[in-house]
């Protein structure tokens, strides 16, 4: 078990506690961090128990970092991940309906279907939503911190709106070494699933295990282009926007003419002004509700 300590679900982690050890486990392996960054050292230190089941309490960060560490660690991603959704966005435990609620988190964690999931790697980084650069970037750098902690998922909103008038450099994107996209750019997402924070869909056929990532470029600039953007996302096809332009790819490589901040499943990394981004099949296996044709 890796836990954030400063995020809450339920009863809290002595009721997680109580629903692990009501599951019959012998012997539990108890880790918490301070923040998502500290996560890493602790999951390297709980894999060398090699342990049959790793439980992680927290947002999209820390379930970031945690499945960056499986990822990249010796023994890859054969540990299963079980998720328990304690954060702001929880974006990955609702795309894979993983519910908010304690009892049924720690019962697909126990009980549910082992399932292998893509993950991408940005500059070496894995992620499993999606990663952003740009105007996402801007928003969750700004919205990261104690105005999250305050305002919970508006955060996102009351940044977002700050962000509508930033520039739009120039981005040559190339998709599996074949020139792509050049122009002004305000924001290039790869997803690895389709819903984004406040369940809007961005892509629209997304999925996290089929061994693609999806590409998407916005060229919306100011409120009115923005607005017509979001609700054609909210309301039908991400890509029937005029200002989205959309595919898919196993590497994406971005190219800007000034260096913009980037984030990786809503947390915040530095300015740059280049990315590559690979898929990496089935690189972890998670938790995941089990289906009526599950036996």
């Amino acid at each position: 078990m890796v836990a954030h300590q400063r995020k809450n679900l339920g009863g809290g982690l002595d009721e997680l506690r109580r629903r692990i050890t009501d599951e019959g486990v012998d012997e539990l392996f108890w880790y918490q961090v301070p923040k998502s960054k500290k996560a890493p050292k602790q999951v390297r230190r709980a894999l060398k128990e090699k342990p049959d089941l790793l439980i992680v309490w927290g947002g999209d960060g820390m379930v970031q970092r945690t499945l960056d560490t499986i990822a990249g660690g010796k023994r890859g991603g054969k540990v299963p991940v079980g998720i328990i959704p304690a954060g702001t966005a929880n974006m990955l435990a609702s795309n894979l309906g993983v519910p908010d609620d304690m009892a049924g988190a720690v019962r697909i964690a126990f009980h549910g279907r082992r399932h292998a999931l893509d993950l991408g790697v940005l500059n070496g980084e894995h992620f499993a939503v999606m990663a952003g650069i740009g105007f996402d970037g801007a928003m969750i750098q700004d919205a990261d911190g104690k105005l999250k902690d305050r305002l919970g998922k508006l955060s996102y909103v009351y940044t977002g709106l700050r962000h509508i008038d930033d520039p739009a450099p120039k981005a040559r994107i190339t998709v599996d070494g074949t020139p792509w996209f050049s122009d002004d750019a305000t924001c290039v997402l790869v997803g690895n699933v389709s819903m984004i924070t406040g369940g809007i869909t961005a892509f629209d056929d997304a999925k996290p295990d089929d061994g693609w990532l999806d590409v998407g470029v916005a060229t919306a600039r100011g409120a009115v282009q923005w607005a017509r953007t979001m609700g054609r996302m909210a309301a039908g096809r991400s890509a029937d926007s005029p200002f989205v332009h959309m595919t898919r790819a196993r590497q994406i490589d971005v190219k800007l003419e000034e260096p913009l901040m980037y984030e990786l499943d809503g947390g915040a990394r530095e300015a740059v002004k280049r990315i590559r981004v690979e898929v990496a099949p089935a690189a972890v296996k998670v938790c995941v509700p089990r289906q009526r044709s599950d036996s």
